[in-house]
């Protein structure tokens, strides 16, 4: 399971319940992951937070519960959430997340879309008021 990509102890212990392992045989290969260092909450937490920013283009907040959805604490969540924003831009960020929706084009058609794209923004995980600030920059004149 660990050879295709990393899981977090919640997962790999979701994945051997469902084929049927015992609980003591699932504790058993949770302790012996951990001792080979195999299985490891922040370092799966890291990749998560890397991933969803660099090839998602998600905002913060959208990071940190993709973090948990794994099974991962809220206090390593946030750590690597903390450690993944501290070297990247939000406004860059959200203004990759927006041209990749808005697919080359340079101006939003209608208060319509401009509605969609807000919604759209915001389920991403950016903050309402910077969303507001760059929408307002592709706004026709």
């Amino acid at each position: 399971m660990l050879a295709r990509r990393e899981l977090s102890e919640a997962q790999v212990r979701q994945r051997l319940a469902r084929r049927g392992e015992l609980p003591d045989a699932i504790d058993e290969a949770i302790a012996r992951l951990k001792a080979e260092r195999s299985l490891d909450d922040e370092r799966v937490a890291g990749a998560i937070a890397r991933s969803e920013t660099s090839l998602r283009k998600r905002g913060r907040r959208r990071v940190q519960q993709q973090i948990e959805a794994a099974g991962i604490s809220k206090a390593i969540a946030a750590r690597a959430v903390d450690e993944t924003f501290q070297d990247l831009d939000p406004d860059a960020l959200l203004t990759a997340s927006l041209a990749k929706r808005l697919r080359g084009r340079e101006r939003i058609a209608d208060d319509r879309e401009f509605q969609r794209l807000f919604r759209y923004l915001s389920a991403q995980g950016f903050d309402s008021d910077r969303i507001l600030a760059h929408l307002r920059k592709y706004q026709p004149r």
